[in-house]
């Protein structure tokens, strides 16, 4: 296996005579960090943003370029280079720091090339060959006559913009005035992952236009409450019990589903959402995705039958310890970089009123809020906002969970709806933000969450 240095440059011919190749990319470090594969033009220009292969985005058009495994600082890609289009001339491989942090502060970096399931080519890095950057490009295969590699070592102080710049990609708009020291509107911070969400938009014109739609409607509801550039992750928990047959076999769950899925994209750039669910039990059921939406509820409900009863505390359990470790009692907050905001749908009460009172109590330390959906007839939500009449409430529970005592913050909103059918899409988004916006204020103000961006 033949060992290259920082700009060495080797012919692929010498090692190898196989067009099909596997790379594997590893980075040793604490922060958050993105490997992606840039397919270029003889120009080193992205003219096709279908070539940009990363956690987002896993194939190419034709899956000449495949990311198969991939986490924080790696990424381990397939590549048929006989099957590139003759526009891709040039496969970039570069490291992104996702948030704080610097290429010079990384352990170690290593990139190694295969052919046939044997290494020919490696190419190793530490943090001394960097300093202040918090994007590289580590290695490049390129064609000039014959296939090639160098190993370039190129870093860059902006990060992903800096990167998406230097391939002729867009860019968010950058801001050319300084920022008033005194103003009475929100401050708009430019963020890492701005960049990253108008890849994922890209994205969505292609495989989801519904998606993006709905997410177009989820910004202006954030707009009017100074959360457009707010950053959360998102989760949606969705009611099994055996009541909810009909929503589900009526498509309403899941036309609901998307409608959340597009305020996730605009919370978070990875174009997904967790799912959690509750009955007599809670599971945790994975992602819903802008690849996987189609059909997604019949699906989920085909692996999770409905199921006789209903426990909140069951499934808050499960979320808080997917989230934070733990759902353990607390009496200090915890902080995190992003806080979660849970949208629970349901059209019951728990049999677990003491349990669930216990977990929104000992959350309230945590950075995550509870956006409760009721189903059915209530005395409070909808009816106030001039939507439906007064009736006799079914969700006394529910009602009550704003005056709960004992909490570090309220963090706990609640409406009802009748048919989550009868609600459009800009009511819903704006219901969704009645109390989250304070909430975000508040946790920020107590160190719930590190860095608030609006």
């Amino acid at each position: 296996m033949k060992t290259l240095v920082r700009g060495e440059k080797a012919k692929l011919q010498n090692f190898t005579a196989a067009t099909q190749l596997e790379v594997e990319v590893n980075v040793t470090s604490r922060f958050d960090m993105d490997i992606t594969c840039f397919g270029l033009n003889s120009e080193k220009k992205l003219c096709d943003d279908r070539y940009m292969i990363f956690y987002n985005q896993l194939q190419s058009p034709s899956n000449e370029i495949q990311l198969h495994g991939h986490s924080s600082g790696r990424g381990t890609f397939s590549i048929n280079l006989s099957k590139l289009p003759s526009s891709v001339q040039h496969l970039v491989f570069t490291a992104t720091i996702d948030g704080d942090g610097t290429m010079g502060m990384i352990s170690s970096g290593t990139f190694v090339i295969k052919a046939l399931g044997e290494p020919i080519l490696n190419y190793s890095f530490s943090s001394n060959d960097f300093k202040n950057e918090k994007a590289i490009i580590i290695t490049e295969i390129y064609y000039k006559d014959i296939w090639r590699v160098s190993s370039v070592g190129r870093g860059f102080d902006g990060g992903l913009g800096a990167l998406l710049k230097d391939f002729g990609g867009e860019v968010a708009q950058e801001q050319t005035q300084p920022a008033p020291q005194i103003t009475a509107a929100p401050v708009s911070i430019p963020h890492a992952n701005d960049n990253k969400k108008i890849l994922l938009e890209k994205k969505m014109e292609v495989l989801a236009p519904k998606i993006l739609d709905l997410s177009k409607k989820a910004k202006v509801s954030l707009e009017k409450v100074g959360l457009q550039n707010h950053h959360a992750k998102v989760a949606l928990c969705l009611d099994i019990s055996g009541s909810m047959s009909g929503l589900y076999r009526s498509g309403k769950i899941q036309e609901f589903a998307e409608r959340i899925l597009a305020l996730g994209t605009r919370f978070d750039d990875d174009g997904s959402i967790d799912i959690f669910l509750f009955g007599a039990n809670g599971h945790e059921a994975g992602e819903l995705t802008i690849d996987n939406f189609n059909g997604f509820v019949n699906q989920l409900i085909r692996q999770y039958p409905l199921e006789g009863s209903t426990y909140y505390g069951k499934v808050m359990k499960i979320i808080r310890q997917h989230y934070f470790g733990s759902a353990s009692e607390r009496k200090q907050p915890i902080s995190k970089e992003m806080p979660v905001y849970v949208m629970f749908v349901t059209d019951g009460a728990t049999f677990d009123e003491k349990e669930t009172v216990n977990h929104i109590r000992n959350s309230s330390y945590e950075p995550i809020f509870w956006q409760f959906m009721a189903i059915g007839k209530s005395n409070k939500g909808l009816k106030n906002r001039g939507f439906l009449r007064a009736f006799r409430s079914d969700f006394t529970f529910l009602e009550a969970l704003d005056n709960l005592s004992g909490r570090y913050l309220d963090n706990a909103d609640f409406f009802s709806v009748e048919d989550p059918q009868h609600i459009s899409d800009n009511q819903l988004y704006d219901l969704l933000m009645t109390e989250y916006p304070e909430w975000v204020k508040a946790a920020a103000a107590k160190g719930l969450i590190l860095r608030q961006l609006n």
